[in-house]
C-alpha cells in the first residue's frame, strides 16, 4: 500500500453533532429483492443499529469494488426504476426505521472492462497486479476524475445516502480525497465520510483523518486484550475524527481476527471506538450465510442480546471526550483497564472514562483501581455506569470483580473534595504548641501499654524536637512514679537530626511515668550569635546592648533571689567597655543565673505523660531449672514429694540454677487419666498428667496428695529462699473432668450440642482429660475471673512471686490485662513468663498486656542466619521496648531436632547461645545428662515425664553439668551476659560459626562470643576483633581473657583465628578490653 504524507488538509469546517454509529454492514444482494427491505431494514432497526452500510450496488463484474458504472445498479433484477430512484426508496423507508444508508465508495479504481473505463480510458493507469482493476490517475487527470466523483456523490446525496466509506483512501492524494469530501459537504452539510484505514501505519492514518472524515478504521479486532499498543491509536487524531471498530476484520481484510468470542468482541468493539461497524454474517452460523432470496435468517438469541447490548454501549456514552484523547492501556491486577479524561481545558475537574476488559474467557478477574483514580484526580469516585448496563460497586477497599470475558464501560465524575471541619469558636492562636515534640521513645503502641525496665536501669528517652526558625532550644525529661506529685528531671541532648537523648533512673518496682519538655533559650540564642560576632570582628554597641535588655527582662521576671544576684551584674556590665562587656555575657556564671531565672518562652510538653513499669531484677536476668517432684522418689519406683525437692537443691544450686519451676503441683484426676506415652488409657499406678488439674482431693488451690502438705509446700519455699533461689508455680488454666468446679459451676464450662463437655482439644488432638473454662460464659464475669485472680493470690500469699503460665495465647487477652493488673497492684514484684509458642503478634501483645517473659522460637533457630536475624528482632525497638525473651533449651514438651541428633556437642551448643544471648535461660531436668531419646519422628520425649515417673542417675557418664555450671558461673559475674540487649553480630570467616560481642552499659570491657553451630566436625576462621568499638586502629591491640580456660593473650590486628571442636569445647568466650582502658 502507498503511504501518503499530509501536505494540504481539508478547509475547516463547523463539526456536525458528534456521530456514534452502529453500522451493520449489508451485502447488496440481501437488498436485491425490494420486497425483502422491510424485512431488512426492520431486522437491523430490531438489533439497535443506527446505519446501514452497502457494498458498492452499482453495475460490476464479480468483484462489486470493481464498478463498470455508477449510474445503473448491478446485480439487481427487480430493481426495474432507475438507480437514483431506488435508493431514494430505500433512504426513505430507512428513515421509517432510524436507519441512514451509506454505500461503499471505491474512489481509487474500476472495473477495467467496465463502461466507465471504456468511455474514460485516459483515466486508467497502465495494467497493476489485478488484471481486473484500472487504477485511476489522479496525478494526469486530478481535475476531470474529482469533478466525476462530484457528479456521482451529489447523484446519491439528492437520492437520500447519508455518506459514503472509502475502502482504500490511502491510494488517492490526501488533497485530492480532501476536495472530493469537502465538495459532498457542499451538497449535504452532514456528509458523513469513513476513511478506511486498516493495515495503515499511525502516520498514514494521520494523513487520512487530516482529510476530513468523519471516522479511521481501529484495529481492535487484531488486539490481544492486554498489549498497549491498542491505546496509542487515537494520538494525534484531529479533534472530531473518531476511531470506527469492527468485532472482527471485514472479509476484504487480508488479515485474521484474534479468536475473541463474538460477544466479548463486539463489547470490545463498542467500548473502544466512537462507532461500531458490524460485518455482514457476523456470528451467523455457517447454514445460514443470509441468502439473497429466500425467507431472511433471524439473529440467533445470544448474537441479538449482545448487538443489542453493543448499541446501547455505543449510544450511553454521554461523556463529552475529544476523539483525539489517548486512552492508556495497562494491566491492574488481573484486568485490563483503559482510560480516557475528559476535556480538562476549562479549567476544571474534568469526568473519566473507564474501560475495564477480563482478558481471560475462562475464570473471573479481580483489581483495585483506586490507586489508578487517585493518579488522575484524588477526589475521584466510582460515579455509575454508561454501557447500557446496571451500575455496579466496588468493594469498600475498591476492588471490582469482573466476569469471565466481560467488558464494562464507566464514567467516573470528579466528586468534591471533603471540607476540613470548622472549629466551633477560633482558638487563642498564641497558645498553640510553637515548639514540637513528636516520635517520643519508649513508647508501646502510642502509649496505650507501658514500656518496660528494670531497678538501676538508665533508661534512654528520645524524641524529635524542633521549631521554626534557628533559635536554640532547650529540653529536660521528667519522671516520677505513678501517684507522686514530684517530678525528677534531666537534661536532654541533642544527637542530630533534630533528635534529643535524656536519661531517667527510675529506683523502684512498680508503675511510673514520663513526660518530656522544651523551651526556646532566648539567652543561648543571643550568646551563640554574639561570640559568633566577636570572633568575626563584626560586634557593635547595639549586640551588647541587645544583651544588657535580655538581662534586664530576665532580671524582672525571675525570683527574688535571682534578681538580687543579677542587679549587681547588671551594675557592673553598664561600667565595661564593648570586649570586656562581651566576656561577661559570654561567661559561664552568666548563663548559670540565666538559667536559674527559669524562663521558658513558647514552653511545650507532651499531651499526656507516657507510662514505664519497671520490674526487679530477675524479670531481666535468671538462670532457670524445671523438674517435677514426682521423679525425685528417694527409691526406685517411688512418688517423689516436695521434701525431696528440697534435698536435690543444694546440686541444683550449684549448678548456678537461681529459680526452680515446677510443673504443676496440683491434684490430678482420675477421669480420662492419660497413660505413658500419652496413652488414651492409664494402667493401675500411672500417674496421670500434672496439667489435668483437680480430683476429689482439690483443684487450683490444693497440693497433690502423693506430694504431700501444704506444710511441706511451705518448707520447700523456705528452703529456696534458703539457698538464694526462687521458687516459679506453673499457673495452668485448665481443669480435669472430676475438678471440683464442674461439680459447683457447671456453667463456668462449654458444652457440645448434645450436652457433654467439650474437651480441650487443637485439631485434630483432643486432650480428653482436660476442659477449659468459657471466659465469657454468661454467669463467668466476675465470678470465674475472680476465682482465677484468687487462685493467684493464694500463692502470692504463700510466698510465690513468679507463675509460669501455660498455653495464655489460648486465653483472652483482656483478662490477662485485668488480672495481671490485679495482682501486681498490690504485689508489683510478682512476674509472669508466658509459655506461647504461637504467632509472633500474639506473643509481642501477650508482653504488652503485662507478662513480664516470654518463651520464644529461640528452640527453632539453628543456623547463623536464623539466629542473626531473630536476635535482631528481639532487640530493636519497639520490640526491646516491651519484650523480654526466655531461652529454654528444652521443654518437657519439646524435645529439639537439634539435640535429638547431636549428643553431647549439640547439648553444649544449645546451653552457649541460650547462656549468652539472652538474660533469661533454663533447662528442664535431664538436659543437663544429654537426655535426648525421642518419639520416633516427633519433637516429644519417649517415656515423657508428664506422664510417668522418671528416675534419674545425676551423675551419669557423658553429662555436660560442669559445663553448664561454668556458664551460669560466668553469667553471674559479667552483666553484658545479664540481658539480651548490648548484642552486636560481628565478622567471622565461616557460616557454621555464630560470633558476636555484648557490652553492658557503663563498662569499658566487652565479652565476645564464639559458638559453633556443628556439633561432628571442628571448625575454625579468621573473624575481626571489633577495635573501632574503642575507637582503635586496625593494627591495635587488646587484652584477651579467655572465661572458660583462664588464659590471658594480647591480640594485636583487627583479624585473630579461632578454631572450635565439638569434642571438646564448640564455644568460646572472652574478656576483651584496650590495654589502655578506654572507655568505648
Amino acid at each position: 500500500m502507498e503511504e501518503q504524507t499530509v501536505t494540504t488538509r481539508s478547509p475547516p469546517r463547523t463539526p456536525a453533532p458528534a456521530w456514534t454509529p452502529f453500522i451493520q454492514s449489508v451485502h447488496p444482494a440481501t437488498l436485491a429483492w425490494p420486497q425483502r427491505w422491510e424485512a431488512v431494514l426492520s431486522r437491523c432497526a430490531d438489533a439497535g443499529f443506527t446505519e446501514i452500510l452497502v457494498a458498492p450496488l452499482f453495475a460490476s463484474g464479480a468483484d462489486p469494488f470493481l464498478v463498470s458504472s455508477h449510474h445503473e445498479a448491478g446485480s439487481m433484477p427487480a430493481w426495474t426504476a432507475p438507480l437514483p430512484d431506488s435508493l431514494g426508496a430505500l433512504a426513505q423507508l430507512g428513515r421509517r426505521h432510524g436507519l441512514a444508508i451509506l454505500l461503499d465508495l471505491p474512489l481509487d479504481r474500476i472495473a477495467r472492462d467496465g463502461a466507465l473505463a471504456r468511455h474514460r480510458p485516459q483515466w486508467c493507469l497502465p495494467d497493476g497486479a489485478d488484471a481486473r482493476a484500472a487504477r485511476l490517475d489522479y496525478g494526469a487527470h486530478e481535475a476531470e476524475i474529482v469533478a466525476y466523483w462530484q457528479e456521482i456523490t451529489a447523484m446519491l446525496l439528492h437520492a437520500g445516502i447519508a455518506g459514503f466509506r472509502c475502502d482504500a483512501p490511502q491510494r488517492l492524494p490526501v488533497a485530492t480525497l480532501a476536495r472530493i469530501i469537502a465538495a459532498t459537504r457542499q451538497v449535504r452539510p452532514g456528509c458523513r465520510w469513513i476513511g478506511w484505514t486498516v493495515g495503515l501505519d499511525h502516520a498514514g492514518t494521520l494523513a487520512i483523518a487530516a482529510t476530513g472524515v468523519d471516522m479511521v478504521a481501529s484495529s481492535v479486532a487484531w488486539w490481544d486484550r492486554t498489549a498497549p499498543w491498542l491505546g496509542a491509536e487515537r494520538h494525534g487524531l484531529p479533534p472530531h475524527t473518531g476511531l470506527l471498530a469492527c468485532p472482527v476484520p471485514l472479509a476484504a481484510s487480508a488479515a485474521v481476527g484474534n479468536g475473541t468470542p463474538p460477544g466479548m468482541a463486539l463489547r470490545l468493539a463498542a467500548a473502544i471506538g466512537d462507532g461500531v461497524l458490524v460485518p455482514a454474517g457476523f456470528g451467523d452460523p455457517p447454514d445460514a450465510p443470509g441468502q439473497a432470496d429466500g425467507p431472511l435468517p433471524p439473529y440467533r438469541p445470544a448474537l441479538h442480546a449482545a448487538l443489542r447490548h453493543a448499541g446501547r454501549m455505543v449510544h450511553a456514552d454521554a461523556l463529552p471526550v475529544p476523539t483525539n484523547r489517548d486512552m492508556p492501556v495497562m494491566t491492574v491486577d488481573g484486568l485490563t483497564v483503559m482510560t480516557r479524561q475528559g476535556d480538562t481545558r476549562r479549567g476544571e475537574p474534568a469526568p473519566l472514562r473507564l474501560v475495564l476488559v477480563n482478558p481471560s474467557t475462562i475464570r473471573p478477574a479481580q483489581a483495585r483501581l483506586a490507586p489508578l483514580l487517585a493518579e488522575r484526580d484524588s477526589s475521584f469516585a466510582f460515579c455509575h455506569a454508561i454501557d447500557g448496563e446496571p451500575d455496579f460497586a466496588p468493594s469498600p477497599t475498591g476492588e471490582v470483580t469482573l466476569a469471565p470475558g466481560a467488558v464494562r464501560v464507566l464514567q467516573v465524575r470528579p466528586q468534591p473534595a471533603l471540607r476540613r471541619p470548622v472549629a466551633p469558636a477560633t482558638p487563642d492562636l498564641r497558645t498553640l504548641p510553637r515548639i514540637v515534640i513528636e516520635a517520643v521513645a519508649p513508647s508501646v503502641d502510642a502509649g496505650r501499654f507501658p514500656a518496660r525496665a528494670v531497678t538501676g536501669d538508665s533508661v534512654a528517652v528520645e524524641a524529635d524536637i524542633f521549631m521554626d526558625g534557628h533559635d536554640l532550644l532547650r529540653a529536660r525529661v521528667l519522671w516520677r512514679p505513678e501517684g507522686d506529685a514530684t517530678w525528677r528531671h534531666a537534661a536532654m541532648q541533642p544527637i542530630g537530626n533534630s533528635r534529643w537523648r535524656g536519661y531517667i533512673a527510675p529506683d523502684r518496682v512498680g508503675p511510673w511515668i514520663f513526660t518530656i519538655e522544651a523551651w526556646r533559650d532566648d539567652f543561648g540564642t543571643y550568646a551563640r550569635d554574639l561570640a559568633r560576632r566577636h570572633a568575626a570582628g563584626v560586634m557593635d554597641t547595639a549586640d551588647i546592648a541587645d544583651g544588657r535588655a535580655l538581662l534586664e527582662h530576665t532580671m524582672h521576671a525571675a525570683p527574688a533571689p535571682v534578681a538580687r544576684e543579677l542587679a549587681p551584674m547588671m551594675d557592673h556590665l553598664a561600667t565595661l567597655d564593648h570586649d570586656r562587656a562581651a566576656e561577661l555575657l559570654l561567661a559561664p556564671t552568666t548563663a548559670t543565673m540565666v538559667e536559674q531565672a527559669d524562663q521558658r518562652p513558647f514552653h511545650a510538653t507532651l499531651a499526656a505523660p507516657l507510662r514505664i513499669w519497671v520490674d526487679r531484677g530477675a524479670a531481666r536476668f535468671g538462670n532457670w531449672y524445671e523438674l517435677f517432684p514426682r521423679s525425685l522418689g528417694t527409691t526406685p519406683g517411688a512418688h517423689g514429694t516436695l521434701r525431696d525437692v528440697i534435698g536435690r537443691l543444694p546440686a541444683i544450686r550449684a549448678m548456678g540454677f537461681g529459680v526452680l519451676y515446677l510443673p504443676p503441683i496440683h491434684p490430678i484426676g482420675h477421669v480420662n487419666r492419660k497413660g505413658a506415652n500419652n496413652a488414651r488409657q492409664a494402667r493401675a499406678g500411672d500417674p496421670g498428667s500434672p496439667y489435668a488439674i483437680g480430683s476429689s482431693a482439690g483443684g487450683h488451690d490444693a497440693i497433690h496428695p502423693e506430694l504431700g502438705t501444704m506444710a511441706d509446700f511451705d518448707a520447700l519455699v523456705a528452703a529456696v529462699r534458703g539457698h538464694g533461689m526462687e521458687l516459679a508455680l506453673d499457673f495452668a488454666i485448665q481443669c480435669a473432668p472430676d475438678h471440683p468446679w464442674l461439680a459447683a459451676h457447671p456453667e463456668w464450662f462449654a458444652h457440645r450440642a448434645d450436652g457433654t463437655l467439650h474437651y480441650a482439644e487443637n485439631p485434630p488432638k483432643k486432650y480428653e482429660d482436660i476442659v477449659n473454662v468459657d471466659f465469657y460464659a454468661p454467669t463467668a464475669i466476675p465470678p470465674l475471673w475472680q476465682a482465677l485472680l484468687d487462685i493467684v493470690l493464694f500463692w502470692v500469699d504463700r510466698g510465690v512471686r513468679i507463675f509460669r503460665v501455660d498455653n495464655p495465647h489460648t486465653k483472652p487477652l483482656p483478662f490477662w490485662e485485668w488480672l495481671i493488673g490485679q495482682v501486681q497492684a498490690p504485689h508489683p514484684d510478682v512476674l509472669f513468663l508466658a509459655e506461647a509458642f504461637t504467632a509472633p503478634k500474639m506473643m509481642y501483645r501477650l508482653a504488652k498486656a503485662g507478662f513480664t517473659q516470654s518463651y520464644t522460637y529461640f528452640t527453632w533457630r539453628t543456623t547463623k542466619a536464623e539466629l542473626i536475624a531473630y536476635m535482631t528482632e528481639l532487640t530493636t525497638p519497639p520490640v526491646s521496648d516491651f519484650f523480654r525473651p526466655h531461652f529454654f533449651v528444652n521443654t518437657p514438651d519439646i524435645n529439639p531436632l537439634f539435640v535429638q541428633e547431636s549428643g553431647r556437642a549439640g547439648h553444649l551448643i544449645r546451653a552457649a547461645l541460650a547462656c549468652t544471648l539472652s538474660g533469661l535461660w533454663g533447662l528442664y531436668a535431664g538436659f543437663e545428662l544429654c537426655d535426648a531419646t525421642a518419639l520416633p519422628g516427633r519433637e516429644e520425649y519417649l517415656d515423657s515425664e508428664k506422664y510417668q515417673i522418671r528416675q534419674r542417675d545425676w551423675a551419669a557418664p557423658g553429662n555436660i553439668i560442669a559445663e553448664i555450671t561454668a556458664l551460669n558461673a560466668l553469667r553471674l559475674r559479667h552483666r553484658a551476659l545479664q540481658s539480651h540487649m548490648g548484642l552486636r553480630f560481628y565478622t567471622i570467616f565461616n557460616d557454621r560459626i555464630v560470633y558476636f560481642g555484648k557490652m553492658a552499659p557503663g563498662q569499658s570491657d566487652m565479652i565476645l562470643v564464639a559458638i559453633s553451630l556443628d556439633p561432628e566436625a571442628a571448625q575454625e576462621a579468621d573473624f575481626e576483633i571489633p577495635l573501632w568499638e574503642w575507637k582503635l586502629s586496625d593494627n591495635a591491640s587488646l587484652l584477651s581473657h579467655d572465661l572458660l580456660d583462664g588464659r590471658h593473650a594480647v591480640w594485636t590486628g583487627r583479624i585473630q583465628h579461632v578454631r572450635l571442636d565439638p569434642r571438646d569445647r564448640p564455644h568460646a568466650i572472652w574478656q576483651v578490653s584496650p590495654a589502655g582502658g578506654t572507655a568505648p
